[in-house]
């Protein structure tokens, strides 16, 4: 229980201070444009045309709803981490107890560093994350909306329970799922794909008679997951836009944003208009081939 309890607050004294950046880059990745292209330098030196970055963004916001207005949506937020850790550590415990190896495809305790035993541990830690993103994905919705609310001044989504009977209202129990597959999905490759390529390389790659052979491992893990995020991201942008689609928001509606049915027409949409990155870098952000930037809706088509 202390465990826990230390884990969310040190989660939500992350989640303070990372929230403005996760702000900025839901506002890029649902195609906010309030700033129009300007001059700068690239990682070479070379001048060439680019958007503004983290730092432009949040200076804009800034100046429209003051340094409080980059944190809307933390109170959700707060509220889906603090549950999720509770549900994580919970989940993580009943495998630990109950889970045996002929449960998680394996016929005898698996030797720790093995390709058994790493499926095992990854499978433990798939269904932790799972549960703790089902019973989570509530208030990551409206977290969603309540930053996405900046697009069209509204102020439809202005607290955690308003919100909730708000979309309960309007869309029933499956406006709070809005988005969910896709983010399954996305967290599931995630995690085989970091935790099998770090086995892989500290196997293969790393000798065990090397110094600081740990610290290596570390960082090989570190790598992997990087590696992972980068080429799972196309299911956090669909995810994240699905939870804002068609909701009555400005920025989920025609003519700023196309409405899709299911979350494979919002992958297609993105994949002809050659968005599926939209949104992944805040800094040295290139312009968007073949587009034209509106500026009275602040936003390239």
């Amino acid at each position: 229980m202390a465990d826990t309890c230390g884990q969310i607050l040190l989660g939500s004294g992350l989640t303070v201070l990372s929230h403005p950046l996760m702000y900025i880059k839901v506002l890029i990745q649902v195609g906010h444009e309030p700033l129009a292209p300007s001059l700068g330098r690239n990682l070479f030196g070379r001048q060439v045309s680019q958007l503004p970055g983290l730092f432009a963004y949040a200076k804009h916001i800034i100046k429209i709803d003051g340094k409080v207005g980059l944190f809307n949506g933390l109170g959700p937020r707060l509220c889906a981490g603090s549950i999720g850790t509770i549900v994580h550590s919970n989940v993580v415990q009943i495998c630990q107890e109950h889970c045996t190896p002929q449960v998680l495809g394996g016929q005898q305790k698996a030797v720790e560093g093995s390709l058994q035993h790493v499926v095992n541990e990854t499978t433990k830690e798939m269904i932790a994350r799972s549960c703790a993103t089902i019973v989570t994905h509530p208030f990551h919705v409206i977290t969603l909306r309540c930053m996405v609310q900046f697009i069209g001044r509204e102020t439809k989504y202005s607290g955690v329970f308003d919100s909730i009977v708000t979309v309960y209202k309007e869309e029933g129990v499956l406006g709070f799922f809005a988005g969910l597959i896709p983010r399954l999905l996305g967290d599931v490759l995630s995690l085989w794909i970091c935790n099998l390529l770090a086995h892989l390389i500290n196997t293969y790659a790393i000798d065990d008679s090397m110094s600081h052979t740990g610290e290596i491992k570390n960082c090989s893990q570190a790598v992997t997951g990087f590696f992972a995020s980068m080429l799972t991201y196309p299911f956090v942008l669909v995810s994240n836009l699905m939870a804002v689609n068609n909701c009555g928001l400005a920025g989920g509606l025609p003519p700023y944003a196309s409405v899709c049915p299911t979350w494979v027409d919002c992958w297609r949409h993105l994949s002809r208009e050659g968005n599926m990155s939209r949104g992944n870098s805040l800094f040295f952000r290139k312009l968007p081939a073949g587009k034209m930037y509106a500026v009275d809706q602040k936003r390239f088509f």
